[in-house]
């Protein structure tokens, strides 16, 4: 075999080695997309259509742990929520993390964080 042909050789294998060599980097790249990025998707887009559909009456739960229920839908991402028995406040619709279902001690939350 001459030096050439040696040569050739060589980096032939070598580049059918760095292709295997990113094999496993790959393959992680997969994994996570399965294993956390697709279902974060999932939930964001779920959540998303929850926040569309929130309507006059229904029962959320805030992100400060605050059960509340809707009073009032405001066109500007702004609801206003009766807490208690004349106490009603305003809260952005981003701050709603659940539709919850029920009430007193046997509430069951609909669409979880």
């Amino acid at each position: 075999m001459s030096f050439y042909n040696m040569i050739t050789f060589m980096q032939a294998q070598q580049q059918g080695g760095l292709l295997f060599s990113f094999a496993p980097l790959l393959f992680m790249v997969v994994i996570f997309y399965f294993l956390l990025i697709r279902p974060q998707q999932k939930r964001q887009k779920e959540l998303k259509t929850m926040l569309d559909q929130l309507k006059k009456g229904d029962r959320v739960l805030t992100s400060g742990g605050i059960y509340a229920l809707i009073e009032r839908v405001k066109d500007d991402g702004v609801l206003v929520v009766k807490v208690a028995d004349n106490v009603k406040i305003e809260v952005a619709k981003s701050a709603v993390t659940a539709l919850v279902k029920g009430s007193g001690q046997s509430q069951e939350t609909v669409a979880k964080k």
